[in-house]
């Protein structure tokens, strides 16, 4: 009976090792966080105004059709396009506001996740 045991516990840590092993290592491969922002909307106490996805996702910001509404927003249709808008990686989201991230991807990674190359390094 004991050695039952002991075999159950030794394949208990086992597992949970490769557990530990496997979210150590899919952490340095994963997307960083990211919010799409407004560029243009900068506040000193907030930060970044987040905007939809949408923004972000589109091809090409300088596109000609549309009416230009205030505030570099362009109007197509019924819905508004916000033309500063730029991916911001790891930031600190409170209230539809994102602050202290980046807008480098690869700074995003640099900073990585435990176990990643690169993580710990002091400036920026």
């Amino acid at each position: 009976m004991a050695e039952t045991r002991r075999r159950l516990r030794s394949s208990t840590v086992l597992l949970g090792g490769m557990g530990v092993l496997a979210a150590a290592l899919s952490a340095c491969g994963s997307e960083p966080d990211r919010r799409c922002v407004d560029r243009d909307s900068y506040d000193y106490l907030n930060g970044y105004k987040v905007v939809a996805d949408k923004n972000c996702n589109s091809g090409s910001s300088g596109s000609s059709s549309g009416k230009r509404g205030k505030g570099g927003k362009k109007k197509t249709g019924s819905s508004t396009r916000v033309d500063g808008a730029a991916w911001y990686y790891d930031a600190d989201v409170s209230n539809g506001w994102a602050d202290y991230g980046t807008f480098s991807r690869e700074k995003a990674v640099d900073r990585g996740g435990f176990g990643c190359s690169g993580s710990g390094s002091g400036g920026g």
